[in-house]
């Protein structure tokens, strides 16, 4: 029985008809109608008449686009009063959420009747969608649909299969409906549908099943392994009878849960194995069920790495497999005919199999490793880069390509033995495969940087520089590219010998027919200038008219891109060169570049964009000449720089599909509504931000009037710029460049100064607290620290100081919420026999935010000293706990802050005495060597810093010091720094801090036996100081002949290491002087033990 008016039912359909017509004029009219008469005035009027045309219009088309509609305003945010407050404030709530109690009962009884009475199925799953909607709404806000769940469960079990099917559809969108019920009931449910006779039904409840899965804790989880054998047993039907679709749909399902709970699969793992082989290589299932059959597998080495390693097939049977798909290319095309007439080169082909087989051996060679895949694949390489079929030489050579990264570590050592694999395909028959050999010989490039560059120039570049010659035009273009991989890690003593060659095949790249080979060549003389520096001066006069000339030509749409390159080139150029090389040149560059910014009106236009990155090059280069430009550059720059994210409501799946094919979007699903966030617009904010950043570190205090406009509209707004990482990276390392000029321009005391600090410093503390990203905190910290850093001296207030505690407290609680879930999944990891590599990448993100967080306190104790006592000592139940933990990261982490505290603090410092004597004692016998380093150094800062309250502590731990002095490895990389600081802290305290050690004589003799400190900058001065002291006083233990040569040595080393420098390093050679003379010692006796580069280093001292 209808409850609203037949008059508003008309008017309804009628509205409804207009918002399906393609008139665009119509359906605008249509939309405005239903905003401002429907939602808003009526929308509880709107949400039954809609269910009620589901049930009873006589038009499947109406019930249809009702249902749709339904689903889309019923999620729209409204603003409503919040009940007891204020009338004014108000709250957003999605549209059915707004209305009252009795409204949502009956529009949500409705809509339970329109499903069960619905006999279409495609009408049936579009009401399905409305309900899941609904669903979706009462468990965000934690409230309670109590007829729902018995209804679909009643529908799960229905005569009708299209009820059926409809019930885990809803399930599939609204998980959360289903996880308080009792485990037996949901069991039965899925065991039930997975055996149903109906395909779709068994699809339906495989994905379902996985969202289901993916929504519960991972304790809970385990109660569903047992349903697994019933899951795969939906696939070997799916494939026997051809049936792709639904194959495919299946395997998306298990891809679910791989990356959810690997370890479910493992009994099962190798017939899993066995049966994704047998879909990848069926070529009648189609590409899609293929490809997913092989996303599977690749996803099982992402998530269990250990798992795949141990199985006897995986490795071997997934290389077999991807390097077969990636022999799939150029079907129609044998001779690559279309190939090379071709004139879009970027052509996107990431859904072709051979792309998909190269992405896989990607991904497998960066999980399981070279130990894993190097066997399988390189059983397959030699026969298949000798094969008379030119698909397998090009599939060898791009697997190589493919691996190298991943393989790294064992494949470097054997560079040579790939090189004879690939060089000699540049002189393939097949154009193809001299293409895939350069792309090979590029990526290897990059992937084996240094090494290839500094032991393999001759051989790479004496074969690939004659490819530029090539007869086809994406050959050349793709030789050039490699060139740049090569050039752009190479020195300039590496490439010198061969620039004649290279430039001159280059310049005549420059004249091809084909725009695409220009540009290229254009990138790569570039990049070649960039790295042979100064040495391109040479062949400057010959290259710059040239670019000139192309920049002072008229611009044609279709040359756009070239006069970008030509620009990037020439201002590139003009860096490796540099100005006194330019002359007025530069004057002219700048002055051409002006003109092109002038001539754009595009927004489209490439040269925007390059223009950019070249003004930042004119900078470098011209310094403080640079600034009559800047009133012209700078405009454009803020403009980008200011620009908001570009965002989308995307409301049905016709429009997620269309921005889903669309380049620079990016679709995030946010409860039931999708998200589209244009993220070329955010690219270019964050490039332009980089580029303030570059301005303001060369120009300094005559940046100065464009700081204040950018501090407060761009960079601290960009702190909290959520939709794009990048964007608040880069406004964080911009703060610290725009304080120091505003502070160089004005003085830190300075009232402008001062107010612009207090805004930063507030937001800066604000967003500590608000950044949700680990990776992006800890550059948030970086920013903040630097930015104290620049200001200095008691540049925080109390408040600032209890501001920056209460974030560092939730941070490092976070910190420890994240501890422990990551021992929850170790037990997991244990299941699989090995860790995960994302486990690992998540405790190396915890390090580094600690390690910033620790840079964070000790740029506050030093700028603040006690002052930040009270503040700081809110924390010490997490130092405590910290000092004490079984991860050595985590004691160096709070022995570094007792350093600071004690340091910073003085004799202030023993306050905290119970808190940091044990953890240093324990510190100094650590098997860690960063902790020996910190507990050592702290010592040390607590003889010269910590006055008489701790001279007894220092003096008891002399013995303790010379323990790690003569620790096993004391002199090994990973050691030397703990070796050295204790020597340095045995040093402060004799020099300091004496009083209580009862044998200073015993202690000098053996002290000087810890010498010499030459890699620790900060400790060899203190070490040598005081060795210059006993010099002085002519102590016994360094005044005699037997031990004065090891002293002079000592000396002489850290001379020759540069740990001695400037006033420190004048004094310590006076004294060493003093030291030869008193003591007769025959200097040249002892530079003759010495080797030549240590003799021609230290004796200009002694001269």
């Amino acid at each position: 029985m209808s409850i609203i008016a037949p008059e508003i039912h008309s008017a309804l359909v009628q509205l409804l008809e207009l918002l399906q017509t393609p008139d665009n004029t119509i359906r605008a009219q249509a939309e405005l109608q239903l905003t401002t008469e429907w939602l808003g005035k009526q929308p509880d009027v709107l949400l039954m008449a809609l269910a009620e045309q589901m049930q009873g219009s006589p038009e499947a088309k109406t019930r249809t686009y009702a249902a749709i509609l339904f689903r889309r305003v019923s999620c729209r945010t409204r603003k409503v009063p919040i009940p007891g407050t204020n009338p004014l404030r108000e709250d957003q709530k999605d549209l059915f959420w707004s209305l009252t109690i009795d409204q949502k009962i009956a529009i949500r009884s409705r809509l339970l009747s329109c499903l069960g009475e619905e006999s279409l199925s495609h009408v049936r799953n579009r009401i399905g969608d409305a309900v899941a909607e609904i669903a979706r709404q009462y468990s965000d806000n934690n409230e309670q649909w109590p007829e729902l769940l018995g209804s679909l469960f009643g529908f799960s079990q229905a005569p009708d299969a299209g009820q059926r099917e409809c019930a885990f559809r809803i399930f599939t969108a609204t998980p959360t409906i289903i996880e308080k019920q009792h485990e037996d009931v949901i069991l039965a449910a899925f065991t039930r549908a997975f055996k149903d006779e109906g395909v779709f039904i068994r699809i339906a409840a495989m994905g379902a099943f996985a969202a289901f899965f993916r929504s519960i804790s991972k304790k809970s989880q385990k109660k569903y392994y047992p349903l697994l054998p019933e899951v795969l047993n939906v696939l070997p039907p799916l494939r026997d009878s051809g049936d792709t679709e639904q194959l495919s749909a299946a395997l998306l399902a298990l891809i679910e849960l791989a990356e959810a709970a690997p370890a479910m699969f493992k009994p099962l793992f190798n017939n899993l194995v066995i049966f994704s082989v047998s879909v990848i290589q069926d070529k009648d299932l189609g590409d899609q069920s293929r490809q997913n059959a092989l996303e599977l597998m690749a996803t099982f080495a992402d998530t269990a790495a250990p798992m795949c390693r141990k199985d006897p097939k995986f490795a071997s049977e997934m290389v077999t497999q991807c390097l077969s798909l990636m022999t799939e290319i150029g079907i129609d095309d044998d001779d690559a005919k279309e190939w090379l007439e071709a004139e879009d080169v970027d052509t996107d082909e990431s859904d072709s199999n051979h792309v998909t087989g190269e992405q896989c051996m990607d991904r497998l060679a960066t999980r399981l490793g070279g130990a894993t895949l190097l066997p399988p694949t390189f059983n397959w390489l030699p026969r298949m880069i000798t094969s008379a079929t030119w698909r397998d030489r090009h599939a060898a050579l791009m697997a190589i390509s493919a691996i190298s990264e991943g393989c790294r570590d064992l494949m470097i050592g054997e560079l040579g033995k790939v090189l004879e694999l690939v060089v000699p395909t540049l002189q393939d028959p097949h154009p193809r495969v001299r293409w895939a050999g350069c792309n090979a010989l590029g990526q290897m490039s990059t992937d084996f940087a240094t090494t290839m560059q500094e032991k393999f120039h001759q051989v790479v570049l004496s074969r690939l520089i004659p490819v530029l010659g090539s007869a086809e035009a994406r050959v050349q273009s793709h030789a050039a590219a490699a060139l740049v991989n090569f050039c752009e890690e190479a020195e300039k003593s590496t490439l010198e010998p061969y620039l004649d060659d290279l430039l001159s095949h280059l310049f005549r790249l420059l004249e091809s027919e084909k725009l695409f080979v220009q540009e290229q060549a254009l990138s790569t003389i570039a990049t070649i200038a960039d790295s042979s520096e100064n040495a391109f001066g040479k062949y400057y006069d010959t290259l710059m008219p040239l670019l000139f000339s192309v920049l002072r030509q008229e611009a044609q749409k279709e040359n756009r891109l070239l006069r970008a390159k030509a620009m990037e080139c020439a201002t590139l150029i003009a860096l490796a060169v540099g100005k006194e090389k330019m002359g007025q040149d530069a004057v002219e560059l700048v002055n051409i570049l002006g003109n092109i910014q002038q001539s754009i009106t595009d927004a489209d236009d490439p040269q925007a964009t390059y223009l950019l990155h070249c003004w930042g090059r004119m900078c470098r280069i011209l310094g403080t000449d640079f600034l009559p430009y800047l009133p012209a550059v700078m405009p454009p720059l803020m403009l980008l720089a200011s620009a908001s994210a570009d965002i989308e409501l995307i409301e049905d799946e016709d429009e997620v599909r269309k921005y889903e094919g669309e380049e620079g979007w990016e679709l995030v699903p946010i409860k039931g509504k999708t998200i589209g966030i244009k993220t070329s617009t955010l690219d270019d904010k964050n490039m332009a931000i980089e580029l303030i950043a570059i301005y303001t570190e060369i120009l300094q205090e005559h940046f100065e009037p464009y700081v204040p406009e950018i501090m407060e509209k761009i960079v601290v707004p960009g702190l909290a710029f959520f939709f794009h990482d990048p964007v608040r990276v880069s406004s964080a390392k911009c703060i610290p460049y725009l304080l120091t000029s505003y502070k160089k321009a004005h003085g830190v005391q300075s009232p402008q100064f001062q107010m612009l600090w207090a805004k930063t410093l507030k937001e800066i503390l604000e967003i500590l607290s608000a950044e949700p990203a680990i990776d992006t905190l800890a550059e948030m910290y970086q920013c903040f620290y630097e930015s104290v850093e620049v200001v200095g001296k008691d540049c925080m207030g109390e408040e600032h100081m209890q501001a920056f505690i209460k974030s560092a407290k939730s941070t490092l609680e976070d910190y420890q919420t994240r501890v422990k879930q990551r021992e929850e999944e170790e037990v997991e990891n244990d299941e699989l026999e090995g860790s995960d590599e994302d486990l690992l990448y998540a405790i190396d993100e915890d390090q580094s935010l600690l390690s910033d967080m620790n840079k964070a306190f000790h740029t506050i104790f030093k700028h603040h000293g006690p002052a930040f006592l009270q503040a700081w000592s809110l924390l010490l139940p997490f130092y405590d706990a910290f000092l004490t933990n079984p991860d050595p990261t985590n004691r160096q982490w709070a022995l570094c802050i007792m350093d600071d505290v004690i340091e910073f603090c003085g004799e202030q410092s023993w306050t905290f005495s119970d808190h940091i004597l044990q953890p240093l004692v324990q510190g100094m016998a650590d098997d860690a060597a960063a902790n020996r380093q910190a507990a050592s150094y702290g010592v040390g800062v607590a003889a010269q810093k910590g006055g008489p309250a701790w001279s007894e502590f220092v003096a008891s731990s002399i013995p303790a010091l010379f323990q790690v002095c003569a620790h096993a490895h004391a002199r090994e990389d990973d050691h030397v720094y703990a070796t050295e600081n204790a020597c340095a802290s045995i040093a402060k305290i004799l020099r300091f801090n004496a009083s209580k050690v009862a044998n200073v004589q015993e202690v000098v003799n053996h002290w000087i036996n810890t010498l010499p400190c030459t890699n620790d900058e900060e400790a060899a001065p203190h070490a040598y100081t005081f060795l210059a002291q006993l010099i002085d006083q002519q102590n016994p233990a360094v005044i005699s002949p037997t031990s004065a040569p090891n002293i002079f040595t000592s000396i002489a080393k850290a001379l020759d290491a540069e740990t001695l420098q400037g006033q420190n390093a004048v004094r310590v050679i006076e004294a060493a002087k003093k030291l030869v003379q008193a003591t007769s010692l025959d200097v040249n006796a002892i530079f003759s033990t010495w080797d030549p580069d240590m003799q021609r280093s230290v004796r200009g001292y002694f001269s």
